[in-house]
């Protein structure tokens, strides 16, 4: 609604409006709440905010009125709701020449298995609870295996004490979840796949089949449709009891704890991390005879374990038909696929974090009567173009700071490139490394690293790789801080446990 307080307006000027309306939310107890809204008006219109049936207190742990000079937006924002925030908020735009109001609905929804007493006492008390509470609805839907990893990257320590708290908030949960879900399996943790879209996958019996499924992101309620559009990013599809849950057009935003809600109840959560890694180099078309084997390999611009392989959209593992390998360096990733066969044809891709390349796979007939049925060995791979352009060195990945436990092994890396090749040299502290039997050099398509295979004190300091070639220099450095012996024991201590 919007009021003129005068009859006819001066030039240049005008009543507030607002050009982006608060969305009604309907969020979870204990997590945040934003409405966000943008103004416009001649002169500026100054933005204040009530609610209906309460005053609203604002206080920098509960209550916030915020104005982001960027994107103009006007937001008011709840770190975390509870019941009684549930209310008709109005947000005011007003200058001396009109006022615009705008209505918007808070919907709260009561929880329990989370709210036990440790963390509503930790509440009271003005604690910060949002990492604990991420923590534990990790571990609440984890394999027992990433336990250990889970438990590291969140400084737990008391191990014993986290499986006794665990055990006991899995039977709340359940006791929780059984008000709603008849049964629940396979649950698949977030996924990103070939064609730039990431999914959640879970079984569920309901046990009323109107009963409402939410999911959030942070704690934030994500809107979705029951359609894959083109224009929707999430979307729900149910096939019978599998219900998967779609992300489309992936980007680092996307990034956090993902979770599934049936009416009160949380049943699956997932932590989606997205690794700052891309294509230096992408996988090609490859052409391959009849029986032969054919090769596809592409270079990441940071270290990866291992990345996922599709073939025409299926994801593919190492077996009889498929090998799956990583260098020594895990920045080149390969597959080859045996024995090709007309049906092998296809689109293959290699997805690493949320970025993906494919190519095309051609097979063709052996025209050789003498030769058909009999499996070859060569792998035509498309001809290199030499390229003329000479250059000085440039580092396209430089090197990463690193801190390693005392004992364990230290890997960095970077990426050169240059034409004549560069000669790559190693140094710590201004001292050449190339000849050092204790550091293992290598330098693959442009891609050096070296590993230290036990991290010492001596080990710490400043780290250099120079390139030189004919045409110029090029340098870039970072600092290796060694840790001590107590995480080491800590670890031990964990793994003893186990």
């Amino acid at each position: 609604m919007i009021t003129q307080f005068m009859e006819e307006l001066p030039e240049g000027k005008s009543t507030p409006d607002f050009t982006r309306k608060p969305i009604a939310l309907t969020v979870q107890e204990g997590k945040p709440a934003v409405f966000k809204a943008i103004v416009v008006g001649t002169p500026t219109p100054t933005v204040t905010w009530s609610r209906a049936n309460a005053e609203i207190v604002f206080h920098p742990d509960t209550c916030l009125q915020k104005y982001d000079q960027s994107t103009r937006e006007q937001t008011l924002e709840f770190s975390k709701v509870a019941p009684e925030d549930a209310d008709t908020y109005k947000c005011f735009a007003t200058n001396e020449y009109g006022r615009a109001v705008c209505t918007v609905l808070l919907n709260v929804i009561a929880v329990g298995f989370h709210k036990n007493k440790e963390l509503q006492k930790a509440q009271a008390e003005g604690d910060p609870m949002e990492s604990e509470e991420k923590v534990w609805e990790i571990l609440l839907s984890a394999d027992k295996k990433d336990y250990e990893r889970i438990c590291a990257e969140y400084g737990i320590t008391n191990f014993r004490g986290m499986l006794k708290r665990l055990t006991e908030m899995k039977k709340e949960r359940e006791e929780e979840v059984a008000q709603f879900v008849e049964h629940i399996s396979t649950l698949k943790h977030i996924e990103v796949n070939d064609n730039d879209c990431a999914t959640i996958e879970l079984d569920m019996d309901l046990k009323d089949p109107s009963s409402k499924i939410f999911l959030y992101k942070d704690g934030v309620m994500v809107p979705f449709t029951k359609e894959l559009g083109e224009e929707q990013k999430h979307s729900l599809k149910q096939i019978g009891k599998k219900y998967v849950f779609t992300i489309k057009k992936l980007s680092s935003d996307d990034a956090g704890l993902y979770s599934v809600d049936v009416e009160g109840a949380n049943v699956f959560s997932t932590d989606f991390k997205v690794p700052e890694v891309d294509f230096a180099v992408k996988i090609r078309e490859v052409k391959a005879e009849e029986r032969e084997d054919a090769l596809f390999q592409c270079v990441l611009t940071a270290p990866m374990n291992e990345i996922k392989w599709f073939g025409k959209n299926a994801p593919l593992s190492n077996d009889e038909k498929h090998e799956i390998t990583a260098s020594e360096d895990k920045l080149i990733h390969k597959l080859i696929v045996r024995d090709c066969l007309p049906l092998d044809a296809g689109i293959y891709a290699a997805v690493a974090g949320i970025k993906s390349c494919n190519a095309w796979l051609v097979v063709e007939a052996n025209r050789d009567p003498a030769n058909q049925g009999k499996k070859k060995f060569m792998v035509n791979m498309p001809e290199s173009k030499v390229c003329n352009l000479q250059c000085a060195p440039r580092f396209i990945v430089p090197l990463k700071m690193h801190t390693a436990p005392q004992g364990y092994e230290c890997y960095m890396s970077c990426a050169v490139r240059g034409d004549p090749t560069p000669h790559v040299t190693w140094l710590r502290n201004n001292i050449s490394l190339n000849t050092n039997t204790n550091y293992y050099i290598s330098n693959t398509c442009g891609v050096c690293s070296m590993l230290i295979l036990r991290v010492g004190s001596k080990d710490t300091g400043e780290y250099k790789v120079v390139a030189e070639n004919s045409l110029g220099r090029a340098e870039c450095s970072t600092k290796l801080t060694v840790r001590g012996k107590a995480y080491i024991e800590t670890y031990l201590c964990f793994t003893m446990l186990w």
